[in-house]
């Protein structure tokens, strides 16, 4: 085989410390003016914060709302599903004393136009821990930070001024005035709002806190502040603001906008002002009081010690990595954003109904930001890098608890509807993530309690597997193999669909949901064993699984393995795709492979899908590969598994390359890029995934669950 050296050369990948690009802080990732003033590379950067809930603030670096997604306070009155654009963002007038007015916002409308330009005072961004901070220079003298965070638990976000200055020699520190223009609306945040002249929001104004609300009967939103504000109403509508973002994605991407007014205030050196957003019916009194900044500086403690408490529990986990490692510290702060609550199915619900009431002891993964909500794949391959990872067992526990409780014909749910609907069962392998999950939850942990608790659930699920449950999922006798599909539904993570086309069917017998088939019947064998049950139905399973794996599977003339044997349930008619889904075979079930096989296999993935930011889905030398991911709907679905680059499956190659070479200084060099990726796109956090071809531009959710959890899983491994 090349080594990965050579591969790596092919792939130019960068050096392992950029001069330019910290390293050394835990709590700063920044960029500077040549990316905040720089117009169009401010609008390719994003933002977000999270708060536990599924709701979110989000935003491009210079404040524009470059997709239908963006907003201040996107809360999720549901949780974690129902998000609403409720403030979609602020924009600031600064007054300085015989110098003029500073406009700080950025906006781009329908024709292209750009106004405000305020990224032109824009010196840097950085993350404090996860904290937006954008620093404008007002004078050679003066300066106005804003920072950005969100109450844990609750749809409430922050948005906190802070003014600095060196007065030349002989003056005093003069006031200026700060201006603050909202911009609301009521929507899902899928779709986009058309306003209409005749169209006034309802606000009851208090002078220094607004009620707002579209309509009667609308979700009532707050903007509190300190009582030396004053609000003056406008009632103005902002017609035509573009989403580049959403054109590019064939989207709608332009919507109209609603300014109810503006505060005003004046500020001091040294002074913080702090406006509340809030969809919280009951938002603490002393927000807007005189105590106001007293109750603020308190949610800033809060938050400021979760953080600490989530880098203090990940080192207590293993070791104290996290202190003494930067990356790993900023992957843990980028994990905690898709961790949020999920409600518990009330008792007397159906088992597919999906109703449920919220309860914060249960947990579940929000896939990506910002549209998606919780899957149950998604959870489950996320759930050992974003949970064990980061010493968050108890709400691993919880996690694993929760989706257990949505068993329905032997299947965990695919998916939790946005608006609250029965979940979707159409899933071949997240269940059986679930058996690998609870595994590796067990061996971290030790926890014998959550199996004991489980197991029954389990081995009926087993049961359903064997005798067949939804969408053709069954045990093929013959081989013990597990085959399955429906004509118009997708059941493997590569799950793309347009319109009545299903894009990747991959109906039969795939690769990795038998890997993990085995992997599973392997666990239930051993599991009966300890509770001193008959343990000879798994162990029946298990071996007929293993006799048929490595000869049903193994593609002698290509030196891989097939994708799908038995496609569409014909007998011998296999897929010779070459796809990335093999590694799991070697991962997950190394014992079912010869070392020759798993060597000739990687070279095989390393040469034709291994690129800097993860892996492709399909070889580029195969028929029906897409050069090219971004574009419609239609084009993005139909290259979402036919070539796009996936950074979560940088996972199990480093898994099967560790071990085959035990190469670890190989590896940190290999995550590299991936690393560097905090840096680009949103910033903080890794993209879902990458366009095939050089460079290699990142695309789809801008943060999303699996890819940060196997980076982060996989920079642990890597350590010496």
């Amino acid at each position: 085989m090349k080594d990965l050296r050579t591969a790596r050369q092919k792939m130019t990948i960068q050096p392992e410390v950029e001069t330019n690009r910290p390293t050394a802080n835990a709590w700063n990732l920044s960029v500077g003016p040549d990316i905040c003033r720089d117009v169009q590379a401010g609008l390719d950067h994003e933002w977000s914060v999270t708060n536990g809930l599924g709701g979110y603030a989000a935003g491009s670096l210079v404040g524009a709302t470059t997709r239908s997604y963006h907003g201040l306070l996107v809360a999720a009155l549901r949780p974690p599903v129902e998000r609403d654009v409720l403030i979609t963002k602020i924009d600031e007038t600064i007054e300085l004393p015989g110098k003029g007015i500073l406009k700080l916002g950025v906006n781009e409308y329908r024709d292209g136009t750009i106004d405000p330009q305020g990224y032109s005072y824009l010196d840097t961004f950085s993350l404090e821990a996860d904290v937006p901070c954008f620093r404008y220079r007002l004078d050679e003298n003066m300066t106005l930070e804003k920072r950005v965070w969100m109450e844990y638990g609750q749809n409430t976000t922050y948005v906190q001024y802070v003014l600095s200055a060196m007065p030349a020699k002989g003056e005093r520190d003069a006031p200026l005035t700060l201006t603050l223009t909202p911009y609301c609306l009521y929507r899902n945040y899928h779709s986009t709002t058309r306003g209409d002249a005749n169209w006034h929001f309802l606000v009851e104004d208090q002078g220094n806190r607004c009620r707002i609300r579209a309509y009667e009967g609308a979700p009532a939103c707050f903007l509190v502040l300190g009582s030396s504000a004053h609000y003056t109403p406008t009632g103005n509508w902002f017609w035509g603001v573009k989403h580049r973002r959403d054109a590019e994605r064939g989207l709608p991407d332009s919507e109209d906008v609603y300014q109810p007014g503006t505060f005003r205030l004046q500020m001091t050196p040294g002074e913080r002002v702090t406006i509340v957003l809030s969809s919280e019916p009951q938002l603490q009194a002393e927000f807007g009081g005189s105590q106001h900044e007293v109750a603020v500086e308190k949610a800033w403690t809060r938050h400021q010690q979760r953080v600490q408490q989530l880098l203090a529990t990940a080192n207590q986990s293993k070791d104290a990595l996290p202190q003494r490692d930067p990356v790993l510290a900023r992957l843990i702060l980028a994990a905690d954003q898709f961790i949020v609550a999920r409600p518990a199915r009330a008792r007397d619900s159906q088992p597919d109904s999906g109703q449920g009431h919220l309860s914060t002891e249960l947990k579940t993964v929000i896939a990506g930001y910002p549209w998606f909500t919780d899957w149950g794949r998604d959870s489950m391959i996320s759930l050992p890098g974003l949970l064990l990872g980061t010493g968050r067992y108890d709400e691993a526990r919880a996690l694993l608890k929760a989706f257990a409780s949505y068993t329905h014909g032997g299947l965990i749910p695919n998916r939790f509807p946005d608006s609250g609907e029965a979940p979707e069962y159409n899933t071949i392998d997240a269940t059986l993530w679930l058996f690998y999950v609870l595994d590796r939850y067990i061996a971290t942990t030790g926890d014998w309690s959550l199996l004991n608790e489980l197991f029954l659930t389990l081995s009926s699920s087993v049961d359903w597997h064997v005798e067949g449950t939804s969408y053709g999922i069954g045990v093929d006798p013959a081989d013990g193999l597990l085959r399955g599909g429906t004509p118009g539904v997708q059941l493997t993570w590569m799950d793309a669909r347009v319109g009545d086309w299903v894009v990747t069917p991959r109906h039969g017998k795939p690769v990795e949901v038998n890997a993990l088939w085995y992997y599973a019947l392997t666990c239930m064998e051993s599991w009966a064993g300890r509770f001193s049950l008959d343990a000879s139905r798994f162990s029946q399973l298990r071996s007929k699984v293993r006799e048929h794996f490595a000869r049903r599977f193994w593609y002698d003339a290509g030196g891989y393995l097939y994708d799908v044997v038995d496609v569409e349930g014909i007998a011998g008619q296999h897929d010779a795709s070459l796809r990335p889904n093999q590694l799991f075979a070697a991962s997950l079930t190394p014992s079912l492979l010869t070392g020759e096989q798993m060597r000739s296999m990687l070279q095989k993935v390393t040469e034709t899908l291994l690129t800097p930011l993860g892996l492709r889905s399909l070889s580029p030398d195969d028929p029906s590969y897409c050069k090219h991911f971004d574009g419609n709907q239609q084009q993005r679905d139909g290259a979402y598994h036919r070539g796009t680059v996936w950074q979560w499956l940088i996972g199990p190659y480093v898994d099967v390359h560790l071990s085959v070479y035990n190469d670890r200084a190989a590896l940190r060099s290999l995550l590299q890029p991936l690393v560097q990726h905090l840096w680009d796109a949103c910033l903080g956090t890794i993209s879902e995934v990458a366009e095939p071809e050089p460079p290699f531009t990142p695309a789809g959710c801008y943060a999303q669950a699996w890819s940060v959890a196997e980076v982060l899983r996989c920079w642990r491994s890597v350590q010496v």
